[in-house]
């Protein structure tokens, strides 16, 4: 059974999963009903959440070619691959899956974080209080087996990304940190400056 995480909660993916390799990264989300406005009011854009990997060493993101997004959908290393963009997150289940095998993984990169951003949240007047039933998962892909879930449950009005968790080493072991913090970055440009 998996492992239902609380915000800031650690847990070790190695330990009950021995010769753990591929985890599967599913992140997802549903837009919250928009209030009506009235009959003629303009129809609300589909909000557009982006998905995103940010390798890191020493714990600071070093190149940008280790930030895996839509526009960069695999790392050099073949380690960790971004499976699509999701432009709506319509639809049950994972809206956007990274697959991380930690068994490739070269071994300066201590950490993988996991963020989502708003595409052009700004711009169209979107933020993450507009997005309910957030959520990520730890899938262990030998047999599709859920280790753990973060469901993200606050009030995020005004918050256009969110930093949901990281996979990380420690002692020679994988752990996994369910992150949950908020932020009004831009886009992934400044969010990923976080980590320099």
């Amino acid at each position: 059974m998996a492992v239902s995480l609380q915000k800031g909660q650690k847990v070790s993916l190695s330990k009950d999963n021995a010769g753990l390799g591929v985890v599967v990264v599913g992140l997802g989300w549903d837009e919250a009903q928009p209030a009506r406005r009235g009959l003629f009011a303009p129809k609300p854009r589909p909000i557009d959440c982006d998905a995103s990997a940010i390798l890191c060493i020493d714990g600071k993101l070093q190149n940008p070619k280790d930030v895996v997004y839509f526009n960069n959908l695999r790392h050099a290393s073949g380690a960790v691959q971004h499976m699509g963009d999701n432009l709506t997150g319509a639809g049950e289940g994972d809206d956007e899956q990274i697959i991380v095998d930690l068994s490739r993984l070269p071994e300066q990169y201590d950490r993988v974080i996991f963020a989502v951003n708003i595409y052009e949240a700004r711009q169209r007047g979107q933020h993450f209080g507009m997005i309910k039933n957030s959520f990520i998962r730890l899938v262990d892909a030998r047999g599709n087996k859920e280790m753990c879930r973060y469901n993200l449950s606050e009030n995020y009005d005004g918050m256009t990304a969110m930093i949901f968790g990281e996979i990380y080493r420690h002692n020679g072991e994988w752990k996994f940190n369910a992150i949950g913090q908020p932020t009004n970055d831009d886009g992934l440009g400044s969010l990923v400056n976080r980590f320099r």
